[in-house]
């Protein structure tokens, strides 16, 4: 989908939304009663079938851990994610910085806990071939982004542009492609850079020995953590309830994440407090690149 068709879409969901409902839940004695049934989500797998292979072990522990039975919901993007939210067909949702800004702004979603990321950066690569040892070199040459709203992929990446004096809207061409597609492009010569996320790249590159191929012309300074949130519809004690089972058992949880595929960037993880305020940083680059409509 072209950036604009996107942008234009996430515009009229913006338009569309409305105020969540309230919702207090039953507890006697400070003895918190959760629903039956926590309904789980995350927006990098489409399908069930994907978010089975990817948490079924997390499932599990976290079944054991809140004590109450979770469900899988398949949800296309974030602004599927966000919807879900405002028609109640989601409690629990695992989402990148990025994707909690805009969420947050249009669901009051409350932010649970923060799932860290060490070492947590965007790259920019370039084919060795290229003969491109700068950002300032790309100018006029195609690049390669993820999605639109991607923190690793898409939002830092055209922020690390700006900041080396580039304008994302006229002195580079922008294409956004799959994580997949970002590789094979540039590999082929298609496009002069790419943009990922330091652990798609150590992945990708450096665990199939390919650094040969490609230089890291740019990474950007640390990103913020992802975040569970939860449905605002829960009062506090709930919220509370999860949470703190959630971080006082975040060995087990961890370690069942980890066993998932695409989840070893979590194997020095933790799970902690978090502030809305925490995700500022993302706030200032939607402003920075004039998509501060979103929220």
């Amino acid at each position: 989908m072209h950036r604009r068709q996107l942008i234009y879409n996430i515009f009229l969901f913006i338009a569309s939304c409305t105020t969540t409902k309230n919702y207090n839940s039953s507890s006697k004695d400070s003895t918190v009663t959760l629903p039956k049934t926590l309904r789980f989500t995350v927006t990098d797998d489409k399908t069930l079938e994907e978010i089975e292979r990817s948490f079924g072990s997390f499932k599990i522990a976290l079944e054991q851990v809140l004590e109450t039975k979770i469900e899988f919901v398949a949800v296309k993007n974030y602004i599927a994610a966000a919807t879900a939210l405002q028609s109640d067909r989601v409690d629990l949702i695992l989402i990148g910085p990025s994707e909690y800004v805009i969420i947050r702004a249009r669901t009051q979603a409350i932010p649970l806990t923060a799932i860290t990321r060490p070492n947590y950066h965007s790259l920019i690569l370039v084919s060795r071939k290229s003969g491109i040892k700068s950002l300032a070199q790309l100018k006029g040459k195609k690049i390669a982004l993820g999605d639109l709203g991607a923190a690793g992929s898409y939002l830092s990446p055209l922020k690390m542009l700006i900041d080396a004096g580039l304008n994302p809207k006229s002195d580079v061409e922008i294409v956004n492609l799959e994580e997949t597609e970002r590789f094979l492009t540039l590999k082929k010569g298609e496009v002069y850079a790419s943009a990922f996320s330091n652990n798609t790249y150590e992945r990708e590159v450096v665990e199939k020995k390919a650094e040969s191929e490609f230089l890291i012309v740019a990474q950007s300074p640390p990103l913020p953590n992802d975040v569970f949130i939860l449905n605002s519809k829960f009062d506090r004690a709930i919220v509370e309830h999860i949470k703190s089972r959630m971080i006082e058992n975040q060995d087990k949880l961890i370690q069942a994440l980890i066993l998932g595929r695409k989840n070893k960037k979590y194997k020095k993880s933790q799970l902690v407090s978090v502030n809305d305020s925490d995700y500022n940083m993302i706030r200032e680059v939607y402003r920075a690149i004039g998509q501060d409509m979103f929220f």
